[in-house]
């Protein structure tokens, strides 16, 4: 017969965090439990005035706080969050979802006191928040981005004006807001109508199109009222382009202020080995400033040799992640983080299913273009990418090569190596040697030889 051991009377879960506090966030109102000098515990409200946030600090302060717990509720958390970080109180965002299901009703009061009982037993998972100067850099990128759906919104409206006016030119170019196509839009604003004097601003022998079809898509019906939206519609298309180098200006400015890998002496010598090379030809979109060299010195690595990544993708990944790899142990703890990695439900031993979490991180999202723009690739990410587009479907083999860029980037970033691209090719040459002799170990059960064909 079994003994049963005892161990003891049933305890509780031990407090960790004995100078934390709790804090539900509101729009005008933040509710706040917390445990004073005495070890008591205490309930506090206040308005979302700056000088209340600021009274906030300074008694949390008093009251020898040292780590405070949060939930993300809209852009609300942000500036307290400013305040506490700069007064040097450590701070964990949480997901609401976390504590969710409290046994409890929900109000102000009822969710700070949860979450500083659960902070205080060390439960609470921190959400990964970048430095104050990427935060910076992510705002920046963030307007900018919006400037240009805007830019795009009013070229779109530029198409409907001249459908509306039965030109057809933008059907026959490739790109209406290239140089030939908005020279041709800026000449019918200022009221050219003939298509022979209009074909006269471009150089015709550069479209694909014959100059019969672009003769014939000019011959519209130029209404005073159309011609009138038109230059107003290019007029916002300039205020966009405008303020999309503002924002860049801005964003050269706060990468200048990140620290460098490299040394000066290197770095003035890629500074020098640039001018030698010129400027290059600025796609619309991409940035007029050189992000290459920028994302080089603060890196120490050129991560755009990496198949798939270009400068403005690897900008959007920078300034939500930051430089720092050691917060993730691994990178199967980034892509989890980036929400990249299979969550399989199991439940009585078997697989159900696999979670489908969605998440609107920017990271994570430019993975994910960064993965389907390897569709057409000749190399070996595109083969990747068809081969498992074609066994498992495009949505799977979209998240399959997001996260393997996500585990190179990850690499490459916290240990600072050079891409080698050999590395890639020998890999894949082992996988098509598992592959033969695999085929050739069918073969040879089933009574075949297999020979390679000179």
């Amino acid at each position: 017969m079994e003994k049963i051991q005892k161990m003891g009377l049933l305890t509780g879960i031990p407090v960790i965090n004995f100078h934390a506090a709790g804090i539900d966030v509101g729009s005008m109102l933040m509710t706040v439990s917390f445990t004073d000098t005495f070890g008591n515990q205490c309930l506090y409200e206040t308005n979302g005035f700056t000088k209340d946030l600021k009274a906030l600090v300074a008694l949390l302060q008093e009251q020898g706080v040292k780590d405070v717990a949060m939930e993300a509720t809209g852009v609300y958390w942000m500036s307290l969050y400013e305040l506490l970080e700069d007064s040097g109180i450590k701070v964990t965002l949480i997901n609401p979802s976390h504590y969710k299901n409290s046994a409890n009703q929900k109000t102000d009061i009822n969710d700070c006191i949860w979450i500083h009982q659960y902070h205080s037993c060390g439960i609470l998972r921190h959400s990964h928040i970048a430095p104050d100067l990427y935060r910076e850099l992510r705002h920046y990128i963030h307007e900018r981005t919006v400037i240009q759906v805007q830019k795009s919104d009013t070229l779109n409206r530029m198409h409907r004006l001249l459908t509306l006016m039965n030109i057809k030119f933008q059907h026959l170019i490739s790109d209406i807001e290239g140089a030939g196509g908005m020279k041709l839009l800026r000449a019918i604003a200022c009221g050219i109508t003939d298509p022979q004097e209009l074909l006269s601003y471009i150089n015709v022998d550069r479209f694909k199109a014959v100059r019969e079809e672009l003769l014939d898509s000019l011959n519209g019906i130029y209404k005073e009222q159309f011609v009138t939206l038109l230059q107003m519609k290019l007029e916002e298309y300039d205020f966009f382009v405008h303020r999309m180098k503002k924002y860049e200006v801005l964003i050269e400015g706060v990468l200048k202020k990140m620290p460098d890998f490299y040394s000066r002496e290197e770095e003035a010598a890629v500074s020098a080995q640039k001018k030698k090379q010129g400027v290059k030809y600025v796609r619309k979109n991409q940035y007029g400033i050189d992000v290459k060299s920028h994302l080089k010195r603060i890196t120490g690595i050129d991560l755009t040799q990496v198949e798939g990544f270009d400068e403005k993708m690897l900008l959007d990944i920078i300034s939500v992640t930051g430089t720092d790899m050691s917060k993730w142990p691994t990178g199967q703890h980034f892509v989890s983080y980036l929400k990249l990695s299979p969550r399989k439900k199991i439940s009585g031993g078997k697989q159900l299913g696999h979670d489908r979490s969605k998440t609107s991180n920017p990271a994570t999202q430019a993975f994910r273009l960064a993965a389907r723009s390897l569709a057409g690739s000749k190399g070996n990410w595109g083969v990747l990418y068809r081969r498992l587009s074609v066994k498992k479907g495009a949505k799977t083999a979209n998240k399959a090569v997001a996260r393997k860029l996500a585990v190179l980037f990850y690499v490459l970033v916290k240990n600072h190596q050079p891409y080698d691209k050999n590395k890639v090719i020998e890999q894949e040459q082992k996988r098509q040697e598992r592959e033969i002799a695999r085929f050739k170990k069918t073969a040879h059960r089933l009574g075949y030889t297999v020979q390679k064909v000179a």
